[in-house]
């Protein structure tokens, strides 16, 4: 149980939703900053502004998977208003005060660093990116599916990366019969995709391995489907990047070349929101739960 601390929950899209269940149902006390336009309430959760909130007395910051932008304003598509989170902010609150969210930036990273408090990366966290993978797994297969003109099975699908979400869209592509090959960098990658059943490649080699692909799916966050890469794939390829933004595709080329390229990170927070809210919560109620734990031992 989390009773008797107070947490801010600022910004967010659906996903958000589910944490705030989960928060409340643990008994924490909850302020919820931009969502004024959100109709459903919440038992111990109260809706208020920015600069309505007590700062002094909150426990931990939650904020969106994608946490500010490097102007340190918060998403809110429950508000029309622009939150923005800013240093003078952290440092109103306890020094054991930590802020949680997906990934961060510079901007985020500095205030952290200047107001001393904790940042935890949630999507940094092997059990967070592998639940997560199981929901993008089957954004992946939908966009597939929807924007071509052929089966699934018996195409050449190519994925560059083998990392948590790689590996999961590598497994499912192969069990729906088409023939995949995986692009990686690590010798150990490579013999685990060998082990998989899969043909692997090196990513230097990219540009001569993908020439008779049908869906290309980029996993790496980095530049990798650059123009080089374009110029030798079909003119009927898919290309599938869920790379955080930018992705590592160059979309300018692919337009011109008439190739579809789709950006679609955050694939978990748009296919499947409650199921992505509800892995993300699990882990901030223990991860909740053992700071509180902590912070008693240091007491005692």
């Amino acid at each position: 149980m989390l009773t008797g601390i107070q947490i801010a929950v600022i910004g967010g899209d659906a996903r958000q939703l589910e944490i705030i269940r989960k928060l409340t149902e643990s008994d924490a006390r909850v302020s919820l900053i931009g969502f004024e336009q959100l109709d459903h309430a919440f038992t111990g959760a109260v809706k208020e502004k920015l600069d309505e909130v007590d700062f002094s007395n909150i426990d931990a910051i939650i904020l969106p998977v994608a946490g500010t932008n490097l102007e340190g304003q918060v998403e809110t598509i429950f508000s029309n208003e622009k939150v923005v989170l800013t240093e003078d902010i952290l440092a109103k609150t306890p020094e054991h005060c930590t802020i949680y969210s997906g990934i961060s930036n510079s901007f985020l990273n500095g205030i952290v660093d200047q107001t001393g408090r904790n940042l935890i990366q949630l999507f940094s966290r092997d059990d967070v990116a592998i639940y997560n993978s199981i929901p993008t797994v089957e954004g992946t297969i939908m966009m597939a599916i929807q924007h071509t003109d052929f089966t699934i099975h018996g195409s050449n699908v190519a994925i560059l990366g083998l990392g948590r979400c790689g590996m999961s869209i590598a497994r499912a592509f192969h069990a729906l019969g088409a023939k995949v090959k995986v692009g990686a960098r690590k010798s150990e990658h490579l013999a685990r995709i060998t082990e998989m059943g899969l043909e692997p490649f090196h990513l230097t080699d990219v540009e001569k391995e993908i020439t008779d692909t049908d869906i290309l799916i980029n996993t790496v966050p980095q530049l990798i489907v650059a123009a080089g890469v374009i110029a030798k794939l079909p003119p009927h390829t898919l290309i599938i990047d869920i790379a955080s933004k930018p992705g590592g595709t160059d979309f300018r080329y692919a337009e011109k070349r008439g190739i579809k390229a789709l950006l679609a990170p955050s694939l978990p927070g748009i296919v499947a929101p409650k199921t992505a809210g509800q892995i993300l919560a699990d882990v901030l109620i223990q991860l909740l739960q053992e700071s509180i734990k902590n912070r008693k031992g240091n007491i005692e």
